[in-house]
Parts: C-alpha cells; sequence; structure tokens
C-alpha cells in the first residue's frame, strides 16, 4: 500500500515497513536495466524465504549506497539508534572497545535494511552465539580480470581437492567477478585453525597448478594468476551473503549454483540479477549442504597425507 507521503507501506509478518521514496532509483538505466529503491524492496521480500537461513543470527557489514550506486557509498558496521527496537543487535568486540552489529532475522529487517539503500549485505561466517567459532569457510576466486573460465577451471580443481579431502562444497556466483566455493563446518574450530586449514589447501592447490593459481595477496606478484583467496576466514571479517545484491549495473546478485551448473557456458559471475535470482533460488542449489557441517580433524590428515 501507498502513503499520501510519497511512502510505501510493505506488509512483512507481523511488522509493516514503510518505504520511502520508493521510486529513487539505485541502479541508472543506460546500456542497463534500471531499477529503484522499490525494485530492491520487492526482490529482497521475494527472496527473504531464501536468503534469511543465510543471514540468522549472524553480524552483518552493510554496504550503503543512499544516492544509488553512481553516489556515494559507505559500509556500516554499528547499529544507529534511530533503528527500530524490534531490530535484532549483538555486541561483539573488537580491539579497544565493541561493535553493535545489525542482525537479520526476518523478513521486516531485510525489507528496513532496503529502505536504508543497504544493497550488499556482508556477514559474520559465525553466528553471535559462537562468535569466535565459524560454520563457514570461504575460498574467494578472484581473477585477474574478468575471466569466468580461469573461474570456473579453478572452482573445479578446488572442488576435486575438497573432494579427497572428504569435505562438502558448493560454489556461488559473487555479483563481480569471482566465485566463492563454502565448505560448512561444524563449529569446533576457532577462526586461527579455519584459516591455517584454508591457507594450506590453498597452498597445495596453487603448488600443484602454479601458472594458474596463486596465494600472493600483493596484486603485483600475482602475474595474471587467479588469486585463491582466504583472508575472509578471520574474526570480525565478513563475506557477501549468498542473494545479495551488488552495487553495478544491472543489479547482480550472489547467487549460490550447483557444482553441475558450473559447466553451463552460459554462467558468469554476473549471471543472475534481482530481475531472474529468485527463479534459481527455488531450484535449491545448495540442497542439504549446509546440514552437513564438518570438523576439520579427518580432513586435516587427509591433507596432511596429500602434502607428504
Amino acid at each position: 500500500m501507498s502513503g499520501g507521503d510519497g511512502t510505501r507501506r510493505v506488509r512483512a509478518g507481523r511488522r509493516t515497513v514503510e518505504v520511502h521514496r520508493p521510486d529513487k532509483v539505485l541502479f541508472p538505466g543506460g546500456d542497463a536495466k534500471e531499477y529503484t529503491k522499490g525494485d530492491l524492496v520487492d526482490y529482497h521480500r521475494a527472496v527473504a524465504p531464501f536468503m534469511l537461513p543465510h543471514l540468522r543470527g549472524r553480524p552483518l557489514m552493510l554496504g550503503r549506497h543512499p544516492d544509488g550506486i553512481d553516489g556515494p557509498a559507505f559500509m556500516q558496521k554499528n547499529t544507529p539508534d534511530h533503528y527500530p527496537e524490534w531490530i535484532e543487535r549483538v555486541e561483539v568486540a573488537k580491539e579497544g572497545g565493541t561493535v553493535r552489529h545489525t542482525v537479520c532475522d526476518d523478513t521486516a529487517t531485510l525489507l528496513y535494511l532496503a529502505d536504508q539503500a543497504s544493497i550488499t549485505l556482508h556477514r559474520w561466517l559465525s553466528r553471535s552465539d559462537r562468535i569466535d567459532h565459524p560454520d563457514r569457510l570461504v575460498f574467494d576466486l578472484d581473477p585477474s580480470g574478468d575471466d569466468f573460465e580461469a573461474v570456473r577451471e579453478a572452482a573445479r580443481l578446488l572442488g576435486e581437492l575438497l573432494d579427497e579431502l572428504d569435505l562438502p562444497s558448493a560454489p556461488m556466483t559473487t555479483g563481480s567477478r569471482g566465485l566463492h566455493v563454502i565448505v560448512p563446518l561444524n563449529g569446533r574450530h576457532d577462526f586461527d585453525e579455519v584459516r591455517a586449514f584454508a591457507r594450506d589447501v590453498a597452498d597445495t592447490l596453487a603448488a600443484a597448478h602454479p601458472d594458474r593459481l596463486t596465494t600472493a595477496a600483493r596484486k603485483k606478484e600475482r602475474g595474471g594468476r587467479l588469486y585463491l583467496d582466504i583472508q575472509r576466514n578471520a574474526y570480525a571479517q565478513t563475506a557477501v551473503a549468498p542473494y545479495t545484491v551488488r552495487p553495478r549495473p544491472s543489479a547482480p546478485v550472489a547467487t549460490p549454483v550447483t557444482w553441475d551448473q558450473l559447466d553451463d557456458p552460459e554462467l558468469h559471475a554476473r549471471r543472475w540479477t534481482i530481475a531472474d535470482a529468485v527463479e534459481q533460488a527455488r531450484t535449491n542449489p545448495w540442497s542439504g549442504l549446509l546440514n552437513r557441517g564438518r570438523a576439520l580433524g579427518p580432513a586435516r590428515r587427509r591433507l596432511n597425507a596429500l602434502r607428504g
């Protein structure tokens, strides 16, 4: 429903969220399709059942673009005092103090954040009730250019190695240039253990394919090779959430895919947008994956044996 003051009121469960200036263009047209704040809200309302399981209980960092993707942007960690009291917050420790992060547990919060022009939601890999123990491990496959074939190839190699280690995994387009490969964990290990394991996996893969892959953090040392980035596996680091929108023309979406979909020649990092990502979500591409969280002990022993 719309108000006479230019606001739109959207029902979400027991709550009604006010959307201010729904016609405001956040993604300008030109060569791409134009999308408004109202479009962003409608997308989040439709994708909520698929997106919320990846957000609940996790501290968020919000990528906000109040004047659209061509205007100034900022990353928001602390929850402003004016946010409604029904939105969950969690206080987490940082060096020299604390941060009061927003937590998105329901559709109403998701719509409120869209009204705030929070285009991209970056989530912690741990939940607030076990903040030091991640239940996700993320490999970020970052190509030197916009060459998705190199990304596809690296993802297959990484998936094969994770299979050898008997770890379940699944890919996700980032909506930018690369892919994330996610491994569900059972939350027994702290960030240092998880990050050390991820680094050893990446080093093992890069050593086997030194002409194609690298773990060099400095761009000038990569020499055009794809970067296996494991830096997100650390306390207070975040990764883009599944089904979140990226601040690029046409509103591309970070979208879970199946391993089989990697073979689709049409696949690329910006394959889905807010116009069609919900259709992909309905296919349940990560079916059962997140209930298969593993301890890393057996995988660590297998990896050590491989490394000789």
